[in-house]
């Protein structure tokens, strides 16, 4: 088999996410949507009508069993990524997951494990580190251009989800940091080579959404990498306006990311040293389509990925840890 033949792709659920994150992408790809089903199923069937997937099952279960689905896309709530993880790893289906990968680190281990076990592929849904936007912000970083890493910041904050949005469901393991401030977290933690090391919880901040015991609007995490650079991963969910931008300052200049977890939105890259400033413009195709690219050719022919289950693991271990120095629990496994 080579990377050019279709992916077939079975949905759990009919999330308003898959629209962006795996419908469009399949179809600028050529990869087929071969089966979803929902928890209702005229739900699944008008997904199916309005997204083109060829057939509408019954159950989860259903499409885990289907010898034609090659791969299984999970964008599930929050609380139910860990379980129906596991489940589509026990009947031998590679994953592409939606973030985070779990409800909290002892889930995210037995993911691990199970992929581990499984032998397939297994991707959380950190799209925005395939794109040409942030492969170019590593490579100013391995140029020396920007010198040594000295810090780093990270805001993503969206307006408020409605009321009865799931995102803010303590037991859904909702919260602004499993939402939006995972994606500065994760940021972050893909700058080790060039800090070295994966960067160490400092101190926490975070505030509660009213009516929602437990649950965080907002986040600010504090971090220090092994070679003594800086970082802040702020997120908020309760925000006027949407900003998910990212700042690299090293010893010799700085480079700005305005929109890193949507680059198709904003494809700039500014960079200012000594030499003056630039702006680079890296290209509007979405990350998701890139994203789907690495996962079929890591399904399809063995390509290597370059986060997997180990590294969900040691995401959530740091969201856990957020959470506890801020002063929240972690994410409860779903019940």
């Amino acid at each position: 088999m080579t990377t050019t033949e279709p992916l077939r792709i079975g949905i759990l659920g009919a999330s308003r996410i898959a629209g962006q994150s795996l419908v469009e992408p399949a179809r600028t790809t050529g990869h087929r949507l071969v089966a979803v089903a929902a928890r209702d199923r005229a739900r699944a069937q008008a997904f199916a009508t309005r997204h083109g997937v060829e057939r509408v099952l019954d159950t989860y279960a259903d499409v885990l069993a289907d010898p034609e689905v090659d791969a299984v896309y999970n964008p599930l709530a929050n609380a139910l990524h860990g379980p129906w993880n596991l489940a589509a790893l026990a009947a031998g289906k590679p994953v592409l997951s939606e973030k985070p990968s779990a409800s909290n680190a002892e889930e995210a281990a037995e993911v691990r494990d199970a992929a581990a076990a499984a032998g397939v592929p297994f991707l959380e849904g950190f799209h925005y580190l395939f794109h040409p936007v942030t492969r170019r912000l590593h490579a100013l970083l391995e140029s020396g251009e920007l010198g040594e890493l000295r810090h780093v910041e990270a805001l993503v904050a969206i307006p408020a989800p409605a009321q009865d949005d799931p995102r803010w469901s303590l037991e859904l393991a909702g919260g602004a940091m499993m939402d939006v401030g995972c994606y500065g977290l994760h940021a972050l933690r893909m700058l080790a080579p060039w800090a070295g090391g994966a960067p160490r919880l400092v101190a926490a901040r975070g505030g509660e959404r009213a009516g929602a015991p437990g649950v965080d609007a907002w986040l600010d995490a504090d971090l220090v990498f092994p070679g003594g650079a800086t970082g802040s991963a702020r997120c908020h969910m309760e925000y006027d306006g949407v900003s998910m931008g990212m700042r690299v300052v090293g010893s010799r200049g700085e480079a700005t990311v305005p929109n890193f977890v949507k680059p198709q939105d904003d494809d700039r890259l500014v960079v200012r040293t000594a030499s003056g400033e630039r702006v680079e413009e890296l290209g509007r195709r979405t990350s998701f389509s890139y994203q789907l690219d690495a996962f079929a050719a890591a399904v399809r022919a063995g390509a290597p990925l370059p986060i997997g289950a180990d590294d969900a693991l040691e995401m959530m271990r740091l969201i856990d840890a957020c959470y506890r120095a801020a002063g929240f629990p972690p994410r409860p496994r779903l019940r």
